[in-house]
């Protein structure tokens, strides 16, 4: 069954500006811009007073979930570009100490379950990535677009696997702690 119209919006805040362009958005805030594609939804994109309005006509089951993910990635450009996004990450190891140092744009890891591999993973562009100095075995990545943040833990903690080892015994590894926007100042 066909749902003739499904529609959801998503207010813009104060000091964000929007550019809809053939399904194209670009939020620019305090923090920079960030631009994402919806070309590959059939859908309408309008804005409409200080609100982005989602409409998609005759849309099966599946297309109508489309509507709710374009508004909830609107809503974290927004978020991006106001505030940012965190991802604390903590070592976790039994007896190696895990060794991991900035290299340029790489992340180094070191001296994981005792290997002598060095597994690197490149920051993708727009994160940081910062040592925490008050607590011991944490790292910080931080940026304005979630993708590439969440992408970028995802990828460290990835390379983190225990593999050929049973994994009820070997926790090792580089997971993510706590995540979400950054704290407001």
């Amino acid at each position: 069954m066909k749902t003739v119209l499904a529609s959801r919006s998503v207010e813009i805040p104060a000091g964000v500006t929007v550019e809809i362009a053939s399904r194209v958005i670009k939020v620019t805030g305090p923090r920079g811009s960030l631009t994402r594609d919806f070309k590959h939804m059939a859908m309408d994109l309008r804005q409409v007073d200080n609100s982005i309005r989602v409409d998609v006509w005759f849309a099966n089951r599946k297309q109508l979930a489309t509507v709710r993910t374009v508004v909830s990635h609107i809503d974290n450009m927004m978020v991006g570009v106001t505030r940012g996004f965190l991802y604390k990450m903590r070592f976790v190891y039994s007896h190696f100490p895990i060794n991991v140092t900035l290299n340029g744009d790489n992340v180094e890891i070191r001296n994981f379950l005792g290997e002598k591999r060095v597994r690197k993973i490149k920051l993708l562009d727009g994160v940081k990535y910062v040592r925490s100095a008050d607590i011991k075995d944490q790292i910080e990545l931080s940026g304005n677009d979630i993708a590439m943040v969440s992408l970028t833990a995802a990828q460290i903690q990835g390379q983190t696997n225990v593999r050929k080892k049973d994994l009820r015994k070997f926790l090792d590894g580089i997971y993510v702690s706590e995540k979400g926007p950054m704290p407001e100042e």
